[in-house]
């Protein structure tokens, strides 16, 4: 009986064994075996901020794209099924990503209603769209609609509640139940439960919403956007106040809050539970019952008490003066205490203090990145809109939450690390060891002049060139190949369109990182081309180059002004002789508005100022100068003098291409310096033999 039952108990323990062994991922799935949630296998936070500060980030928590597991196909069939049901959208089911195939991603704003009222924030947001590379005045040619009828206060009792429109929008030949469309909204509902009804009937719209309830955001599809004041900048916007003397992290007070307190209603019971926090010392919670006309029928003993606190703190001074951020909800779940947040900075998570400073970093690279702006946005919008239609392309979370940011890595010049300018560091790479000669050549006569042939056998003596690009920017074709220069590199003639913007052009024959931009006036050497090529790789995120001219306010004027002089300070480094990345020719074309270089090509020397505004707004950073000899700077000086170059009217034009190109970047991006770069032992008095760039200082 006993040797029975020890055979029972070894088969019943046998077959429990091979059950775990060949189905334990099924077993695994019932909840008595715990497992490990998403968030905990994630590698959180990712941050990098290293414009003002170094980064206290671990190097691996920018690295990888975290959890990048799939739905199994059963779980995407159901959830097609429910989207045809209208219950959920998925870009697969509720976009025509067809429209967008042949344009490329295009949007279109309906043309608004005469006598229909659009409120400033809305009219912000269209604006955004209206001058950004994304708009087409064709709905045919359009991937993406916007409606040009005001949804963003969805409140009936609100002064900007728009009424009938879903007749509006259904009377409209576009429409087609709202697939391919984008509404945004800031308010919905109204008191006193404050749902999220919009009181029309979206279709297959996708959502760009603040005060998203989690129930009812379709992930994948609808975009959460932040809730911004009226007020809220339409370009450019103030920047972080995260400075290098922020260190260390902790300030005056660790926890402030301050607004309003609900009495009754919905949202009351968080922002009363705040009161149990405050103790007047380091943590600061202060509210104040004055909100709404009848709130003194419904005041408690506290609101007396509250309301004689609340006025004793300003609230921009704790803000400045605090470690942490309390951003409760109020009536609806959006706060504007989110920006204001992220602008100053605080934090909004409970984490350990050696992490504080890494979380007030990337807070202030949120913000100047994503939403310091209307424009930015709307753009961050649309961007991750383009994401979802062309995964492939898609940017990475390291792109996204690593400076620059997703709005200035164009997917469409590379998805891999390597190939950015300002990633090298992170991706453990460096630039390429040559360089591609781009040669502006628009000689008046159709004849290649003396100087610039000595310019090309200069620059194709150099070590580091691979090969010699001539942009031919004149009616007259280009002399034959027998009169060009007999040159130890390829020598490549390209047509170009007589327009000043070619230059910045992504031609397919440039091959190499760096590119050495030219003017057929300009004097150099080959050891000068040598030794900026040499700085540049240190320094492959900047223009590297040898004439400079510096930036200033006039406040009699009220505008800015530059100068050419010989002064300590620089700002503008001239492409006509310059090093930098290949990038930024696919920036300039691709990231900016066609109007801007419709403007670089009516204004003498515009695109030179536009390409600098443009690398300063990405790096934060000022050009490089490197020295030249000295010979060479004043026979150049020489030949403009006798141009067009040094008229009035020439100088005038650049003042005010630089004022139009600021008011377009909202802000005045570049970024002054007073650093130029030497060779080691340069003008020292000692044996010109122990120098390597001897010739920089040929007599």
């Amino acid at each position: 009986m006993q040797t029975r039952k020890k055979y029972i108990f070894l088969t019943f323990l046998a077959s429990w064994l091979l059950l775990f062994f060949f189905g334990g991922d099924q077993l695994r799935r019932f909840a008595f075996f715990p497992r490990r949630s998403a968030a905990a296998r994630r590698s959180w936070p990712r941050w990098a901020d290293r414009t003002l500060l170094h980064s206290f980030a671990e190097p691996q928590e920018l690295q990888g794209d975290g959890d990048t597991a799939q739905p199994s196909p059963r779980a995407r069939r159901a959830a097609q099924l429910r989207a045809s049901q209208g219950s959920l959208c998925r870009m697969e089911s509720c976009f025509d990503a067809s429209r967008c195939q042949k344009h490329g991603f295009k949007v279109f704003t309906y043309p608004r209603e005469r006598g229909e009222p659009v409120s400033e924030s809305y009219g912000k947001i269209l604006a955004s769209i209206e001058r950004s590379r994304y708009y087409t005045p064709r709905p045919e040619d359009a991937c993406l609609f916007v409606l040009g009828i005001d949804t963003l206060d969805r409140d009936p009792l609100s002064a900007h509640y728009v009424r009938s429109v879903e007749q509006k929008i259904r009377a409209s030949p576009l429409w087609n139940s709202g697939r391919n469309h984008l509404i945004f909204n800031l308010y919905a509902g109204t008191w006193p439960n404050y749902t999220e009804e919009l009181g029309f009937d979206i279709g297959h719209a996708m959502l760009a919403k603040a005060s998203f309830y989690s129930e009812n955001f379709r992930p994948g599809f609808d975009v959460s956007i932040p809730l911004f004041p009226r007020e809220h900048p339409q370009r450019g916007g103030q920047r972080g106040w995260l400075r290098r003397d922020s260190v260390p992290p902790q300030k005056k007070y660790l926890l402030v809050f301050k607004g309003k307190r609900y009495l009754t209603g919905i949202g009351s019971g968080t922002r009363n539970a705040l009161h149990h926090i405050h103790n007047g010392r380091d943590i600061v919670s202060l509210t104040t019952c004055r909100h709404g006309k009848d709130w003194e029928r419904h005041k408690d003993t506290r609101c007396d008490q509250d309301n004689a606190d609340y006025e004793k703190f300003d609230y921009q001074e704790l803000l400045h003066n605090s470690t942490f951020c309390i951003v409760p909800r109020g009536r609806r779940l959006g706060s504007f205490r989110f920006l204001e947040a992220l602008q100053i900075p605080s934090t909004v998570r409970c984490i350990r203090p050696e992490r504080v400073l890494a979380f007030q970093q990337q807070t202030q690279f949120l913000w100047d990145a994503y939403f310091s702006s209307v424009d930015k946005i709307v753009h961050t919008t649309l961007e991750i809109i383009r994401d979802r239609l062309i995964p492939h392309r898609s940017r990475s979370r390291f792109l996204w939450n690593t400076m620059p940011g997703g709005l200035l890595a164009l997917p469409d010049f590379s998805t891999h690390l390597g190939d950015f300018p300002f990633y090298y560091l992170q991706h453990g790479s460096g630039p390429s060891d040559k360089f591609t000669a781009l040669l502006r050549a628009a000689p008046p006569q159709g004849s290649l002049s003396q100087h610039t042939l000595r310019l090309i056998q200069a620059v194709s003596r150099s070590q580091y060139c691979a090969q010699i690009l001539v942009l031919w920017s004149c009616e007259k074709p280009p002399p034959p190949s027998g009169t060009w220069p007999q040159t130890t590199v390829p020598l490549t003639i390209i047509q170009g369109r007589m327009k000043l913007s070619d230059r910045f052009f992504p031609y397919s024959a440039i091959g190499t990182d760096a590119v050495l931009s030219l003017d057929e006036h300009t004097s150099l050497s080959t050891t000068e081309v040598d030794f900026a090529f040499v700085v540049w790789r240190s320094f492959p995120e900047r223009i590297v180059g040898f004439s400079a001219w510096s930036h200033f306010w006039d406040p009699e004027q009220k505008r800015w002004g530059y100068t050419s002089r010989w002064t300590n300070k620089l700002s503008i480094v001239l492409t006509t002789a310059a090093f930098y990345h290949r990038y930024y020719h696919s920036l300039f074309t691709e990231y900016l508005p066609a109007g801007l270089r419709e403007l670089v090509d009516s204004l003498a020397a515009c695109e030179d100022i536009l390409m600098n505004l443009l690398v300063a707004a990405v790096t934060k950073l000022p050009p490089i100068k490197v020295t030249q000899w000295k010979q060479h700077t004043e026979a150049v000086s020489q030949l403009v003098k006798g141009t067009v170059a040094g008229s009035t009217r020439r100088f005038s034009q650049q003042q005010d291409c630089l004022n139009q190109l600021v008011d377009w970047f909202g802000s005045m991006p570049l970024v002054s310096s007073q650093l130029r770069l030497d060779p080691v032992l340069f003008k020292d008095q000692v044996s010109v033999l122990r120098k390597k760039y001897r010739h920089l200082e040929k007599p």
